[in-house]
């Protein structure tokens, strides 16, 4: 006889369909439960909680993070919700509960695609945070993990399943906007600088070693942890791969684009110049189409001043009018600038927090979940197109550390430059290589 476990599994070796309707069919009573269990839960694996726990028939059955005082509080937190959870300091003791259907990722960016690849390799479905690791190889190494595997990848792209979003996508199709030929997308906040950290031991609740994962080894440092890592190039991946990706994805999803042929960045530091800061903090980023196409993200690190009354979003600029899109709705504007039509969302999702929770995780949530029992054919955001906008982030810090306008491979997104695909993998610590 066949257990839970099996029967939740997938057959197929795409992002489509992780069974068929026959065999979810099989399934009865207690049995159709799917049991998630979230790793990493100080930031957005709250999100994470919140959102699964809002899907029918779905339950948070465990969490995991290498601080042992985060783990207890979110613990306490979402016991007192009614979300009672077991915990773990380790990820890998819960990659072989057969109990657990779905690990969703949301530790630090360096140790996305380690996890992922740890869970879909044990035989677990995956909800994954962007961005899609710290370097492109990985994003390789994720797609190649699931189609040996055939579990179902979801992507933290959540704006992919918002309905307002989607219904923008729908009129752009129709050609209401007619030719769509430009996107000119933000991001902005006015971050705190975070000092110069001093060489210290780590607080005994945070497991040190574990919380490096993949990453080489290095001293533990007073200021990056929880989030100043960020900003540091051995753990981060700046403000690109941190919120432009959100944005850049939505603009060439909604613009029909993969990669582009030439990517430019021109950033600076102009606010966290005095401190452990090592990366931009004002950023304009260029991507050129073969079609004469435009996407240009600009990133304020440091100064909150909205755009259309928002922190962040989407212009996209068209031959018949313009739309101004975010996580909360969008507005429709004639060639003229004039307001044709506003729709706003039901209900709205955070911004430009650092937690960023809201309904459109509980949509993307249950897109995931709808694949996996065979009621949905496809994901909103398949490892496939979260690797494509996560490379084109990487080639915008690519583009910066090198100082080079990068001419790129439309098919595969590598740049021709010898210098930048230097960036294109990193190294790992020994004994965390990703699995083939």
């Amino acid at each position: 006889m066949l257990d839970r476990r099996t029967m939740i599994k997938g057959a197929g070796a795409t992002a489509g369909l992780a069974m068929s309707a026959r065999s979810y069919a099989r399934i009865q009573g207690a049995n159709d439960r799917i049991h998630v269990a979230v790793v990493g839960v100080n930031g957005r694996g709250q999100a994470h909680v919140s959102a699964f726990s809002k899907v029918p028939n779905v339950t948070v059955t465990h969490i995991a993070d290498c601080d042992s005082a985060v783990l207890a509080k979110r613990a306490a937190d979402f016991g007192g919700r009614g979300v009672p959870v077991k915990t773990e300091r380790d990820y890998r003791r819960l990659l072989d509960r057969k109990v657990v259907d779905v690990v969703t990722v949301a530790t630090p960016d360096f140790s996305h695609v380690k996890v992922a690849t740890d869970a879909m390799d044990a035989g677990h479905h995956v909800y994954c945070e962007k961005p899609v690791g710290i370097a492109p190889a990985e994003g390789e190494a994720m797609i190649a993990m699931q189609k040996r595997t055939g579990r179902t990848l979801q992507i933290g792209n959540q704006q992919r399943s918002s309905p307002e979003t989607r219904q923008l996508g729908d009129i752009i199709k129709a050609g209401e906007l007619g030719h769509v030929y430009e996107a000119q997308a933000w991001y902005g906040i006015a971050r705190k600088p975070i000092g110069r950290g001093r060489p210290v031991p780590p607080p005994a609740n945070l497991d040190w070693d574990l919380w490096q994962g993949p990453r080489p080894r290095a001293a533990y440092r007073s200021n990056l942890v929880p989030y100043n890592w960020h900003w540091v190039w051995q753990y981060g991946t700046g403000e690109i791969c941190n919120n432009a990706m959100h944005e850049i994805d939505v603009a060439r999803w909604l613009m029909g684009l993969a990669y582009p042929r030439q990517v430019m960045a021109r950033g600076s530091r102009q606010f966290f110049t005095n401190d452990d800061w090592e990366m931009y903090d004002t950023m304009a980023l260029d991507l050129a189409y073969e079609d004469g196409r435009m996407i240009r993200w600009d990133g304020q690190s440091g100064n909150a001043m909205p755009r259309f009354g928002r922190g962040r979003g989407v212009l996209l600029l068209g031959t018949k009018g313009a739309a101004v899109v975010d996580r909360n709705g969008f507005e429709l504007y004639d060639r003229e600038g004039k307001q044709t039509r506003v729709v706003n969302a039901a209900a709205t999702s955070e911004t430009t927090g650092t937690v960023g929770e809201g309904v459109l995780d509980v949509y993307h949530a249950t897109n995931l979940v709808d694949v996996i029992r065979g009621k949905a054919t496809a994901l909103h955001s398949p490892i496939q197109e979260g690797h494509i906008s996560t490379t084109i982030c990487h080639l915008g810090n690519m583009a910066y550390r090198t100082g080079e306008a990068l001419t790129i491979d439309a098919a595969t997104g590598k740049p021709s430059s010898a210098e930048a695909m230097k960036l294109w993998t990193v190294a790992y610590e020994p004994g965390w290589e990703l699995k083939a």
